[in-house]
């Protein structure tokens, strides 16, 4: 189970930066930061596949405002793997340069473990580095058990449960799944 970090919890009191989630006045911002961060080949991405035809948020997204600025943010795409319940794929976390490595990103991930459990997601996935992931508890999936539309290095996905057994039944292709907003 997730427990936030403390570097996080630090960033998120801050006075001047302030974390919540993203709504629909925010789309225009979060398109400019990945545009920033990512540039034009993010669409290229295999998780950007999973999330064709999805809303631009969901209401587990997050962002991190310094000034009423997007400084930073993170998306939450409910997903299915095979036939499996619901879980979440976690992605992309962006930050803009200038304010990399003040933890505001560390924040939003903490923020968003907290929240995905509370709402009774089974797991999160993603597709990431381990170097930067494990401090959250994110540990590698065992290769050919979840799989992606699309070319992604098996090494790099990596899940956490989020309930006891969580990621035992993940098994199979990643889906996104529509979720009303009552059951998010």
């Amino acid at each position: 189970m997730a427990k936030p970090h403390p570097d996080a919890l630090a960033a998120q009191t801050s006075s001047q930066v302030v974390n919540r989630p993203l709504v629909a006045a925010d789309v225009a911002a979060l398109s400019a930061l990945h545009a920033q961060v990512f540039g034009p080949g993010r669409y290229a991405r295999t998780a950007y596949r999973v999330r064709e035809g999805t809303p631009a948020i969901s209401l587990l997204c997050r962002g991190a405002f310094k000034d009423e600025a997007l400084i930073a943010s993170l998306r939450l795409t409910p997903i299915a793997i095979g036939a499996s319940r619901p879980h979440l794929l976690l992605g992309p976390l962006a930050v803009l340069p200038k304010f990399a490595g003040l933890g505001y990103g560390k924040s939003l991930v903490c923020e968003a473990l907290a929240h995905a459990q509370s709402l009774g997601f089974a797991s999160i996935v993603l597709i990431g580095d381990m170097a930067y992931y494990e401090r959250f508890g994110f540990a590698p999936i065992r290769p050919g058990t979840v799989m992606f539309p699309g070319p992604v290095n098996p090494t790099r996905i990596l899940g956490q449960a989020l309930m006891p057994g969580g990621l035992d039944d993940a098994q199979g292709l990643v889906a996104a799944i529509p979720l009303r907003p009552k059951e998010i």
